[in-house]
């Protein structure tokens, strides 16, 4: 009999639970995963069929989403490439102090098995990071991308290394896989076919899965065919589209992961601690990240969130874990110590990941003295020139808005948004944006708000809203703030937080529909202006 019911009960009970006391859901998919190890209950296939799918698709929505051109920066390869090199020795120094005090379970381990356990330890999650900076919609804002780099480089580095340790080099046909941009046209044309309808998240599937074939066929991770696939449809006009239809798939299945990390094995009191004086590794890779990035001239800001991204150990580790076992080169309790010291960091980034704005304010003043003077254009603030009417976030509904008020305000409207690539092309269709993030209290430090009539928050984070209420009230600004709630509990907030006017977006589309077509049908009909309408 299938067990699948029993999970999906659990993990919501689980998730709902950690929900209410203000922890992540996924929190509570982790603890759900060992509540249901320890009382008995058996993990089957299905489980890890659903956790494979979960991370094909979490890397070819992150291909979606990648710039390749990012990965050969130095900040992004270098950056990833230094701490990892020097988290893995101090990682290896530290397990080998801890075997030389006498400590259980630390006693039994060699050098060469110390360096494999800070090897493992020494990447960082995709599943949890990207989990975490979609939340808060950043993936594609410039700490997000920094982010999203390191982890590409890193688990590049992680396929060779299963290659070489598991004897299966690349067979001969790999070279094949060069021929895969060429087709790059194709592969747009089959998705631009699929128009909008149920059959674009199938495609994805399709795509993702492709790509895992043939990266398989030449001896190749299938998960990283994934990503390289997703990579390719970058570009698309619908790769935006594609990757949103699939957001709800991916978090659904990844729920299987978190789970299936509780079934890896059961620990005892010896396990835990063990894991837990791991743990004091978290710190050190964050300092070395921090440090490094600020080195290759990241802005205090984006390397400190970048860090806090990264500041927890990887599922790879369970990877290396169970081939280590295997092989004879790891004992099975110390494939449940890296289990249990996986999800603890999960844990604590998982908390840490709500937090890292206010956090990032808090020690704003002490943090900002490690940059250095010549900092990465991509780094340096740009200020929109005495604005009026400032709108954050220029995706669909901020376009739209600025278009409007345009037609009052004129060349006094300016759009702000952390997509790089969204801000080139909207800068070619000749409006007035900048490159920047309302949620940094930099921005708002710099910006003269005495000439800001109106602030426009068109994002689709209500957190990442309610944050920069936070950072306007802090600035002492004046001046009046509209905002948009996809549910009424999210309008209601934004209201408590400060905002003067906060837009359902689906109760206001009937009447932006009404409007939009009376103006069009009655020359007469006097439209509701945009700033003021309610």
């Amino acid at each position: 009999m299938t067990l699948v019911p029993l999970y999906i009960l659990v993990a919501f009970a689980s998730g709902l639970l950690a929900q209410r006391v203000s922890l992540p859901p996924l929190v509570g998919y982790l603890a759900a995963g060992f509540g249901l190890h320890a009382v008995g209950v058996e993990s089957q296939g299905v489980l890890e069929d659903l956790a494979n799918i979960g991370i094909t698709l979490l890397l070819f929505v992150i291909g979606l989403k990648l710039n390749i051109r990012q990965l050969i920066k130095v900040e992004i390869w270098a950056g990833a490439a230094m701490p990892m090199l020097l988290s893995t020795s101090l990682a290896m120094g530290f397990i080998v102090l801890l075997s030389f005090l006498g400590l259980p379970l630390f006693v039994e381990l060699d050098m060469k098995t110390a360096a494999l356990i800070g090897f493992t330890l020494s990447f960082s999650s995709t599943v949890v990071a990207v989990q975490m900076l979609e939340q808060r919609g950043e993936l594609k804002s410039r700490h997000g991308q920094v982010t999203l780099g390191i982890l590409v480089i890193q688990d590049i580095v992680a396929v060779g290394f299963l290659a070489i340790s598991s004897g299966k080099w690349p067979s001969v046909w790999a070279l094949g896989l060069l021929v895969l941009p060429f087709a790059q046209p194709l592969f747009f044309r089959v998705l631009n076919a699929c128009k909008h309808g149920e059959i674009l998240p199938l495609a994805g599937f399709g795509f993702a899965y492709f790509g895992g074939l043939l990266f398989e066929w030449v001896n190749l991770k299938a998960d990283l065919g994934a990503l390289i696939m997703g990579a390719l449809l970058h570009s698309s006009l619908k790769a935006n589209e594609l990757a949103k239809s699939l957001m709800g798939f991916k978090d659904l299945f990844l729920v299987a992961f978190f789970l299936s990390i509780g079934f890896m094995a059961l620990p005892d009191l010896s396990m835990v601690l063990a894991a837990a004086l791991l743990l004091v590794l978290i710190p050190v890779k964050s300092l070395l990240f921090f440090g490094f990035l600020t080195r290759f001239r990241l802005r205090a800001r984006t390397a400190f969130l970048s860090t806090l991204s990264l500041s927890n150990f990887s599922e790879f580790g369970l990877i290396v874990g169970v081939m280590s076992v295997s092989t004879g080169w790891l004992s099975e309790t110390w494939l449940v110590v890296i289990a249990l010291t996986v999800s603890f960091s999960f844990v604590f980034s998982s908390i840490l990941s709500s937090r890292t704005h206010g956090f990032y304010a808090s020690y704003q003043k002490p943090l900002k003295e490690y940059e250095k003077p010549d900092r990465l254009p991509e780094d340096l603030l740009v200020l929109p020139d005495n604005p009026k009417v400032l709108i954050i976030g220029m995706g669909r509904v901020g376009k739209g808005c600025y278009k409007e008020t345009s037609r009052v305000y004129g060349e006094a409207v300016w759009g702000v948004d952390s997509d790089a690539e969204r801000i080139a092309k909207l800068k070619n269709m000749d409006m007035q944006v900048i490159r920047g993030d309302a949620e940094d209290a930099d921005f708002w430090d710099n910006v003269n708000l005495t000439s800001i009539e109106v602030i426009m928050l068109a994002m689709p984070s209500q957190s990442d809203m309610l944050d920069i209420l936070k950072q306007l009230k802090l600035a002492n600004y004046q001046g009046k703030v509209a905002a948009i709630a996809k549910y009424e509990d999210d309008r209601a907030a934004l209201l408590a937080a400060g905002a003067n006017i906060a837009f359902n977006m689906y109760a206001q589309a009937g009447s932006g529909f009404a409007s939009e077509a009376f103006a069009h049908f009655d020359p007469e009909y006097r439209r509701p202006e945009c700033l003021g309408s309610s």
